[in-house]
């Protein structure tokens, strides 16, 4: 039987199985949520024991995502003389979505809440953990056909994926312009995919990282689609409730995350 200390020297082994935590603890993730707590930032912070201490919003959102950017970066480079063009281009499709993240979004939020610290360092220990399953696996072990960009559900995936992230950004857009200059009340959204439900821009992410998850093909990929799903389903669905409790002229028929059904 291998040893627990030869299971940490094989890095692709440890990886997949970290992946798999991944989902289970997506799996506990949602339990948690669903049960009625809600992740304390944004417009539930306020009455967290935490409130007090916080980080403006563009410096929290700057650093809890930085890792799931660098780290990539760094395995990219470092493996960069070896490294497979399909390899190469799930690693980018992963960079792409957090130079949008990490470098760009911050900058555009207007007055946003500052964030609690614990959110913060949670947050940026995931994007740590989560930047190296996908960064390192991506560029050191995952093996891809000649002929992976014939594969069906790779166009697809490709497809998806860009698709889910013009649905995020734009759905960002709009909430960042909800609010004309001096004016701090929550209003309805409207527009893109709000028209069809509360929580268009955790569609279009769930939808991005799926897409991910078809074209790349690996568990890590897989693990983070998943607990996407399983981390910020649940936060549409509060919104939503939040929505109808906050808003008696709330569309009836909007959804709170996926169109026409839930």
């Amino acid at each position: 039987m291998p040893s627990l200390g030869g299971f940490f020297d094989d890095e692709e082994r440890a990886i997949v199985a970290l992946s798999w935590l991944m989902i289970l603890s997506g799996v506990v993730t949602t339990n948690i949520l669903c049960c009625g707590f809600k992740a304390a930032y944004g417009r539930y912070g306020e009455g967290s024991i935490f409130a007090k201490y916080t980080i403006s919003a563009r410096v929290a959102w700057f650093i809890q995502e930085l890792p799931s950017l660098a780290v990539p970066l760094y395995a990219l480079g470092a493996n960069f003389s070896h490294l497979h063009f399909v390899n190469f281009t799930v690693i980018l499709l992963f960079i792409v979505h957090y130079i949008q993240r990490t470098l760009i979004y911050p900058f555009l939020i207007k007055g946003g809440k500052p964030s609690p610290i614990h959110v913060v360092f949670m947050a940026f220990g995931f994007c740590l953990f989560n930047g190296y399953l996908q960064g390192i696996y991506h560029a050191k072990y995952a093996v891809y056909e000649r002929d992976h960009f014939a594969n069906l559900l790779a166009f697809i995936g490709l497809i998806t994926f860009f698709a889910g992230m013009m649905i995020n950004i734009h759905s960002d857009h709009i909430l960042r312009n909800l609010r004309k200059p001096g004016e701090t009340d929550y209003k309805i959204p409207v527009g893109g995919m709000f028209e069809y439900v509360s929580g268009a821009n955790f569609f279009g992410e769930i939808v991005e990282w799926f897409g991910f998850a078809l074209y790349a093909q690996t568990t890590p990929a897989a693990a983070f689609a998943f607990f996407t799903i399983c981390n910020i389903g649940p936060r549409a669905l509060q919104h939503h409730y939040w929505y109808h409790n906050k808003f008696e002229n709330y569309p009836p028929n909007r959804k709170a995350l996926i169109p026409f059904l839930l």
